[in-house]
């Protein structure tokens, strides 16, 4: 199965965050925050969007920032996900 977003939703992964710290602390899931990076597995067409043109600047395979507690998340085949508009996308990583 694949998911496909509509309008000017983008479907992110989230990167996954280093267990252990700098100076080699492994931590605790608890005391994890929930990662800002992602990565763009879908992005919908754009388009009209509330009465506004939306056009899409992130693609596929891009690395990107969104907001922390932002977008739904969506478990499919055992993969999780996040689906975020366009405009809850903070930056691109390069």
């Amino acid at each position: 199965m694949t998911i496909k977003p509509l309008a000017d939703r983008v479907v992110v992964k989230l990167v996954e965050l280093e267990e252990t710290t700098k100076s080699g602390i492994i931590l605790a899931a608890a005391a994890q925050e929930k990662p800002q990076v992602a990565e763009v597995v879908a992005v919908g067409p754009g388009g009209t969007v509330d009465g506004k043109e939306v056009e899409m600047y992130v693609k596929v395979g891009d690395k990107v920032i969104t907001s922390k507690y932002s977008g739904t998340e969506v478990k499919l085949d055992k993969e999780e996900y996040t689906i975020v508009r366009q405009s809850d996308i903070l930056a691109i990583v390069e």
